[in-house]
């Protein structure tokens, strides 16, 4: 049984897969993480993907549909299986990812009601890892044609990403978000910054991109909007694993930002929630905003800090 969006605001591209953990599977992919935490925020989400006509697909279109999050644009692939990750916790709280290939969302294919889908939406959330495959490639190239502002969430997996495609897709960019090293590792194919702040403003001159969130682990996290910074130290938690924390955190922060609240209330409920989930295993675990707030009103010393580019 799938649910329906009305008119859905948001619109995510790209991979939904299990994560086959040494504890057991979770559903996962990016596109899925940032859906349901949107959902959980009282967002109507709408998500563009393919799965398999097997077992992991149909608990996959389950999870979603009992989430409430639309399962209407969930392609069926009759050849490939639905996707899935070997993740791995090191000895640093980092996951190593095996992504296996291909898979049935590497087959995102055109469809024509995807016109109609973007023309009413606020905002289009799409990765770079889903462009691995030629095909969705293509559809992602017909989709960033569309109206809605484009948010480009930067997934560097080795061997799955090549520089032209991703100079590409930061051309294309309204909001990007990335992490600390994948912003070093694209800095450094035209520059020799050393500072977050430099290396964003050469990225935001280079590529004209509007607003640049960098996540930065421990360190909480950066916005630059406009000239202007913000940064939050972020919240100290227990870590149960990192996966999707970096997800909930575009969510939380996309959330905010739609319904017009300032960058540092955005940035500082999008760190909270990031750690939050950071703190609980699994991307999608289930939890209450009210926690969420809870762990905010805990720290009252992490402030966030305004400055300039």
């Amino acid at each position: 049984m799938s649910t329906t969006a009305s008119h859905p605001k948001i619109v995510c591209f790209g991979e939904v897969l299990w994560d086959v953990l040494p504890a057991g599977a979770e559903p996962g992919g990016a596109p899925m993480n940032v859906a349901y935490h949107l959902k959980k925020l009282g967002n109507d989400p709408a998500v563009i993907t393919r799965i398999g006509t097997d077992d992991y697909g149909d608990r996959l279109r389950n999870i979603f549909a009992s989430s409430g999050v639309s399962t209407q644009y969930f392609q069926t692939d009759p050849v490939h299986a639905t996707g899935l990750v070997h993740a791995t916790p090191n000895e640093f709280n980092e996951v190593v990812y095996d992504i296996v290939q291909p898979v049935a969302w590497d087959f995102i294919g055109w469809e024509d009601r995807f016109t109609e889908l973007l023309a009413g939406a606020e905002l289009l959330i799409c990765g770079s890892l889903a462009s691995r495959n030629a095909t969705s490639r293509e559809t992602l190239l017909r989709l960033l044609e569309s109206p809605p502002k484009k948010v480009l969430d930067i997934n560097l997996r080795p061997p799955h990403f090549h520089r032209t495609w991703i100079e590409f897709l930061l051309g294309k960019a309204d909001i990007l978000k990335l992490n600390n090293a994948e912003l070093e590792l694209i800095t450094g194919w035209f520059s020799d910054y050393t500072s977050p702040e430099e290396r964003i403003k050469s990225l935001q001159d280079k590529f004209k991109v509007e607003t640049i969130v960098v996540t930065m682990g421990g360190e909480g996290a950066l916005v630059a909007h406009d000239g202007a910074t913000w940064r939050h130290p972020g919240y100290s938690v227990q870590v149960a694993d990192t996966i999707g924390s970096g997800d909930s955190f575009l969510a939380g922060f996309l959330h905010n930002v739609l319904a017009g609240v300032p960058y540092d209330q955005a940035l500082t409920f999008a760190c909270g929630l990031g750690s939050y989930i950071a703190s609980r295993s699994g991307a999608c675990p289930d939890y209450k905003i009210e926690d969420v707030w809870a762990l905010i009103h805990s720290h009252p010393e992490q402030q966030v800090i305004k400055g300039v580019l």
